[in-house]
């Protein structure tokens, strides 16, 4: 199965899981205005009020992402006993369901952020919180709800804010009992010290905070590469996704090549939760039975959606679904190149060491045999380059009726196919010209010709190359299908 197929998968597969989302949780309120005038008692701007909006924030928020990805979802967090705690149960309840323990801990004050937005950017964000580790009584409580649900779960997420509800004890404790069912733990960090998540199955700071618990720069993709490394084997954990905000992140195991996925430029409204959206879509990818690298694929897709709207968002698994469509897409837009731009491409591939394979055709109404031969061709080779009949061409060999879809939409159809990795117009009967231009390794046609009758078998043949015939799939045909449209 290609990845883009896997990952489409997975998608769905995550309906099917279920996760326990442990940490801070906090109410986010937002108050939004227009802008007019600046006070005339101090100079600052003077937020017409508009509207007010709340949600959970913090752990609640990647709770909340875990639910619009269609994830079961156990959220265990600690409260107090006010205002905000109650605020923040009601709206748990709404975007959550029903949780696994939101404990009221009396006399803590619950976390809230309070930001004052005019348009689309932020002026003010006023918080109210303490970082004080919670009581023992609590987190007995705690600990003894996350021990009673982890049965039914297939991932573990711990989101610290450094809030105090992720004590070492608690953190160490989750951990041990999820390892014993063989549960994944992802763990989104805080702090200098990430030994204190020794047991983990994978940590997803951000550059800020990698930077801050290595002591080391972390400007390019080498230096995230050892800062993440150094952690890794000082706290024994496994692998390391880092975002890294504009430029994408970095997925770095203790061993093996780390796998950098470049962000795609998108307008970014709001970074509020993007990491939340992270290490949800992490958690959920891996429940489902994601690669660690293919769940950082679809986490990247998934921040980069997010931090488009405004205010602390969640990721939805038909967004994710429409942007990996709409990536799949985008990738195949650029495999349809004019003849110069394809051959510096095809000689990029030949610096690289890739056998550049061969084939042609009209491609009209796509069909199994047309997808059978395109499956052969790229099994024999590194690169497969498709010769496409322009419109024109098409008409003098098959009679002014074809083709059925213009050259465009027949060169957009090849170039979605994971079998294909450049298509190249031409527009004469034959792909001779072409042939000599493209000088492939490897030329494919279907086994109703020899390799007498190939054209441009002799130009191959001549410098070393090979004819491969491909075996036909029975029963197919362009033209059989159009007749019988006809009837």
């Amino acid at each position: 199965m290609t990845d883009p197929d896997a990952l489409s998968v997975i998608i769905a597969g995550m309906a099917g899981t279920r996760v326990l989302c442990l940490g801070d949780a906090m109410l986010d309120r937002y108050v939004y205005g227009t802008v007019e005038r600046v006070s005339p008692e101090a100079p600052i701007p003077v937020l017409r009020m508009t509207g007010e909006a709340a949600m959970p924030g913090g752990a609640g928020n990647v709770a909340a992402n875990l639910v619009g990805l269609g994830v079961g979802t156990d959220f265990a967090a600690v409260i107090g006993d006010d205002e905000a705690g109650r605020h923040l149960a009601d709206l748990a309840g709404q975007s959550i369901g029903p949780v696994a323990a939101l404990i009221v801990e009396p006399g803590r004050p619950t976390t809230l952020k309070m930001r004052y937005v005019a348009g689309a950017q932020q002026l003010l964000r006023a918080d109210r919180e303490t970082a004080e580790p919670i009581a023992d009584a609590t987190a007995a409580r705690l600990c003894a709800a996350i021990e009673a649900v982890l049965p039914g779960c297939r991932a573990v997420v711990l989101s610290d804010y450094a809030k105090g509800v992720l004590r070492d004890d608690v953190i160490a404790r989750t951990i041990a009992a999820a390892r014993a069912r063989g549960l994944p733990v992802v763990v989104d960090p805080k702090g200098r010290d990430f030994a204190r998540y020794r047991g983990a199955s994978v940590l997803t700071p951000n550059r800020k905070e990698l930077a801050e618990a290595s002591g080391r720069p972390v400007d390019g993709d080498a230096e995230v590469t050892e800062a993440a490394r150094a952690l890794l084997a000082a706290t024994g954990v496994p692998a390391m996704v880092v975002t890294r905000g504009e430029r994408g992140m970095s997925v770095v195991p203790a061993e093996g090549e780390p796998v950098h996925l470049h962000g795609e430029a998108r307008e970014v409204f709001d970074v509020s939760g993007a990491g939340d959206t992270v290490v949800a879509t992490v958690s959920a990818a891996l429940a489902a039975g994601a690669s660690l690298t293919q769940a950082a694929r679809l986490a990247n897709l998934a921040g980069g959606i997010v931090v488009g709207k405004v205010g602390t968002a969640v990721i939805h698994a038909e967004e994710l679904a429409a942007a990996l469509r709409h990536e799949r897409w985008a990738r195949g837009e650029a495999k349809v190149l004019e003849h110069g731009p394809a051959l510096e491409r095809i000689g990029r591939w030949r610096t690289e060491g890739r056998r550049i394979g061969f084939t042609n055709g009209c491609f009209d109404l796509l069909h199994p045999g047309h997808l059978s031969l395109l499956n052969q061709a790229r099994g024999v080779c590194d690169r497969l380059v498709v010769g496409l009949n322009s419109d024109a061409s098409v008409r003098r060999l098959k009679g002014p009726d074809r083709p059925i879809q213009d050259e465009t939409a027949r060169a957009a159809v090849l170039a979605s196919l994971e079998a294909v990795d450049l298509v190249v117009l031409f527009e004469e009967d034959t792909p001779l010209r072409l042939i000599e231009a493209v000088r492939p390794d490897l030329l494919v046609k279907g086994a109703d010709y020899t390799v007498e009758t190939v054209v441009g078998a002799e130009i191959v043949q001549s410098y070393g190359g090979r004819v491969h015939l491909a075996t036909l799939a029975p029963g197919h045909s362009t033209t059989a299908t159009i007749s019988r449209m006809a009837k």
